[in-house]
């Protein structure tokens, strides 16, 4: 859903009614609602129907409250305001996360290295391109992050570095989510870095300093496509194990899917000599069962700790 489909919801709530738009005849929970549930009908005006609120009231009702708050308190709500349920929760995931201090330190990174608009996408968003186009959306990344610019350039030459005092290895980290979560990583002597998914090549110009390297990504097609590509670069690194709960790619609506899943014996076209034969087992799994494990769902210490 997107924000005109939320306001009209609560609309209906308070009103017993809103304005029939077209935005809402393509929302699919608008048309949930209508087929399913009957929850709603649609004449001139969508008008409330029996059980309305109590439905509401147990899906809706607080998200609304929170998000609304969030964008009014942001100076972020205008007549033409469209975001997505699931922009406005990752905006307030950031302005979270820089109010207690956790990105203070990316946010200086960015600043001085002029992150492009593409980083900033692949950083918080589906990938790099998820930003583009959208102006009204990449103000609010700049507002909440409190940067004033952000560059264009296709491909970052740098990387991300959390450090620490004394480091007793170094994890690359396929997505952010590790480096905003600096306490941990710290205590234990971790570094960890992040060059921005796909782009590695900038990796050739940097030192691991003899220490061990180990890399922790996506298990999916994708997260160990771009491994093999840094084992390129870095031979000895050492890629971790993932100790989460696997996920449906389908209804996790995951867009790395899987090469021939009618031969999971030939782990999706990946390379058998870059995986132990655990990792190998685990990948085989994954196919068979059309799963997927995202990163930031593993415990970052204890697959470095069973390595």
């Amino acid at each position: 859903m997107n924000w005109t489909v939320l306001k009209s919801l609560n609309e209906i709530y308070l009103s017993g009614k809103t304005k029939n738009k077209a935005s809402l005849k393509k929302d699919a929970e608008i048309e949930h609602l209508l087929n399913t549930r009957e929850l709603i009908s649609l004449g001139k005006n969508v008008n409330k129907g029996r059980g309305f609120d109590d439905y509401y009231e147990k899906h809706h009702l607080q998200d609304f409250k929170d998000y609304f708050t969030f964008l009014e308190e942001n100076e972020l709500i205008k007549p033409q305001l469209r975001f997505a349920e699931e922009d406005i929760k990752i905006l307030m995931d950031i302005k979270t996360r820089m109010d207690s201090g956790e990105l203070l330190e990316i946010r200086a990174q960015m600043i001085e290295y002029e992150e492009s608009i593409r980083g900033v996408s692949s950083m918080f968003f589906k990938n790099e391109k998820y930003l583009l186009g959208k102006n009204a959306l990449i103000d609010a990344v700049k507002y909440v992050l409190n940067i004033s610019e952000l560059a264009d350039d296709k491909d970052q030459q740098y990387i991300y570095a959390l450090k620490c005092n004394k480091p007793k290895c170094i994890v690359l980290c396929e997505n952010l989510d590790f480096l905003k979560r600096p306490t941990r990583p710290r205590k234990y002597n971790i570094e960890l870095w992040y060059a921005g998914g796909r782009n590695i090549s900038k990796l050739i110009f940097s030192e691991t300093r003899d220490l061990p390297i180990y890399y922790s990504c996506d298990w999916d097609y994708d997260g160990l496509d771009i491994f093999q590509d840094v084992k390129e670069i870095f031979p000895q690194i050492k890629l971790l194990t993932p100790n989460a709960q696997s996920k449906d790619i389908v209804k996790s609506e995951h867009n790395s899917l899987w090469k021939t899943p009618q031969k999971a014996s030939i782990l999706s076209g990946l390379n058998f000599t870059d995986y132990s034969l655990n990792q190998q087992t685990i990948i085989k799994t994954l196919i068979e069962q059309n799963h997927w494990i995202t990163e930031e769902d593993n415990d970052l210490i204890e697959m470095v700790e069973t390595v």
